[in-house]
């Protein structure tokens, strides 16, 4: 997929959460297509992707495993990607877990659980590397929010709590920090054909009924969610902040 090149990014200090697989693969080898310094946060081991990455750009993204439910341990990761790559000017929050599950079988623990990935790391992962962004004078956050909540979908309601959730929070940051140049802007897919998704849930009857939905007749693909991302993240959308951007084929609307 030809995407276009943004200077910017070229050279620039990203950190990535679940940056090792499905849609976070796809935006880690797109900012290092753009030349940028690459450092990615995710549970299970990404060695493999790491190697592969090195193999094909001119340097390798940094990995630091972390479970981003541990605020000191994501706090952390973002210090050690600042100290490889200087401090960090662009922020995509897309580590997440959409498990489905059933109202009345929740338990607080799933819950808190559930909060905890979805949203609260995605508070504290701003509220890290803020600081960062304020000392070099911009950046831009990329928080990943879903359309699920904005169709109503059931199937996983603690899920779509939280992806509301970070749309307000998208909105809230980019008032308070706005004029230190940070800008802060939500990202919304639709159903995104990732291997996890073909494994656990995508079966011929539910993949014919989004297509149905969608007004462009093709699967969704992480390579399509890529774009919009750089978009985002380049001073290309300089002016643009507190704003949800949907890829997701022509599902929802928005305005």
């Amino acid at each position: 997929m030809i995407r276009p090149i943004y200077p910017d990014l070229d050279g620039a200090s990203v950190f990535i959460t679940g940056g090792g697989s499905g849609i976070g693969a796809a935006l880690t080898e797109g900012f290092l297509q753009q030349g940028a310094q690459v450092a990615f946060v995710q549970r299970s081991d990404a060695s493999a992707f790491v190697e592969e990455m090195g193999a094909s750009y001119h340097s390798p993204p940094l990995f630091l495993p972390c479970d981003v439910t541990h605020t000191g341990s994501l706090k952390g990761a973002i210090a050690a990607a600042a100290e490889a790559h200087g401090p960090v000017t662009v922020l995509v929050n897309n580590a997440a877990n959409d498990k489905r599950h059933e109202t009345l079988e929740v338990t607080e623990e799933f819950w808190d659980w559930s909060q905890a990935i979805n949203l609260k790391s995605y508070f504290f992962g701003c509220q890290a590397v803020i600081p960062h962004m304020q000392a070099a004078g911009h950046g831009s956050i990329v928080n990943f929010s879903s359309i699920s909540y904005m169709m109503g979908n059931a199937g996983y309601p603690a899920y779509a709590t939280a992806n509301a959730g970070i749309t307000g929070l998208t909105r809230s940051l980019a008032r308070e920090f706005g004029p230190r140049k940070i800008r802060v802007n939500a990202l919304m897919p639709g159903w995104v054909m990732t291997q996890k998704q073909k494994d656990l849930w995508v079966t011929p009857e539910a993949l014919e009924g989004q297509l149905a939905r969608q007004c462009l007749k093709q699967e969704l693909l992480p390579e399509d969610i890529v774009g919009g991302t750089l978009f985002l993240a380049s001073n290309a959308s300089r002016m643009m902040t507190g704003q949800a951007l949907v890829i997701d084929g022509g599902v929802v609307v928005t305005g």
